[in-house]
């Protein structure tokens, strides 16, 4: 199979996003979180995405979780909506089988292949090495990283990866192959207009509007705030804590912050996939650090 062949597979097989990356693009990545590190002979790094459903937000918008503690099956039923559908199922079932199918036919052509879930790059050292000069386990792999080096977006101001079909709306997978494939170019546009609504509507400040710095991925350089995790990670706004590791960035796609991005996107026409309404339908509710709705002055 040829690198179009192989997307075309991947996309058959359920992935909204596909990107080929040559192994070539890390060579700047630590040992820790080298993809080389898995599997020396990488020839390919293969990037599956499927897009996490506008409507899987629609309660967080809406305020409805949180509100809901007082009736505990209403709130559940609406965190349930969500974790299967905008996280764990998501990874864990629906990209899982994709790329499980595409690492099959990729072996079946007679080249190696590894799946790679998506855990967290901060989740490391976990472990002793087994030999002299070989790394620590565990090896993550940034899978924002690999995106944006098989060209399928740019890390944008909130630091989260950006799509131009879907903003920050997808989850991703990775697949380091033996097979050599032709990669794709390094996405050229620009998605994230630096509007900083995310940092200005966050109500403890966990983005900042003037510490920033540049990085640069494939050649690609991109702006990104000083975000404080450690708020993040305690925000009764959307966030969540990583399911992987203390350590690790908190699960931020139905943040306040995130979904103010997602609607400032769509408004400006920035992304691909279009709807007949728009996210942000009212003013969104607020909370404290105490769930309890912060009141417009």
């Amino acid at each position: 199979m040829n690198s179009e062949e192989v997307k075309n597979l991947a996309r058959k097989l359920g992935a909204d996003l596909v990107g080929v990356a040559p192994i070539e693009r890390f060579k700047d990545v630590p040992a820790h979180m080298h993809p080389a590190s898995i599997l020396p002979e990488a020839k390919s790094i293969i990037v599956v995405g499927r897009q996490i459903v506008r409507g899987a937000l629609r309660g967080i918008e809406e305020g409805l979780i949180i509100r809901a503690y007082d009736d505990f099956r209403r709130m559940h039923t609406i965190t349930f909506d969500y974790e299967r559908y905008g996280r764990v199922q998501l990874e864990d079932v629906f990209i899982a089988a994709t790329v499980y199918d595409l690492v099959c036919a990729i072996e079946n052509e007679g080249y190696e292949a590894v799946p790679v879930f998506p855990y967290p790059p901060e989740a490391w050292p976990q472990g002793i090495s087994v030999a002299p000069g070989r790394v620590e386990p565990n090896v993550h792999p940034d899978p924002e990283f690999a995106a944006v080096a098989a060209g399928l977006g740019e890390i944008g101001y909130l630091d989260m990866l950006l799509t131009p079909e879907f903003g920050p709306r997808q989850r991703l997978q990775l697949i380091i192959t033996e097979m050599p494939l032709e990669p794709d170019p390094v996405y050229e546009g620009k998605i994230c207009d630096l509007c900083m609504e995310c940092a200005d509507i966050c109500p403890f400040s966990a983005i900042s509007r003037d510490k920033r710095r540049e990085i640069t991925i494939a050649g690609k350089k991109m702006i990104i705030g000083e975000v404080d995790y450690s708020v993040c990670r305690m925000c009764p706004n959307g966030a969540r804590p990583n399911r992987f590791h203390e350590r690790g960035k908190p699960d931020r796609i139905a943040a306040l912050c995130t979904r103010t991005c997602i609607a400032h996107l769509e408004k400006i026409g920035a992304l691909k996939m279009k709807f007949a309404t728009p996210f942000r339908r009212r003013k969104p509710q607020i909370f404290d650090v105490f769930g309890r709705p912060i009141k417009d002055e």
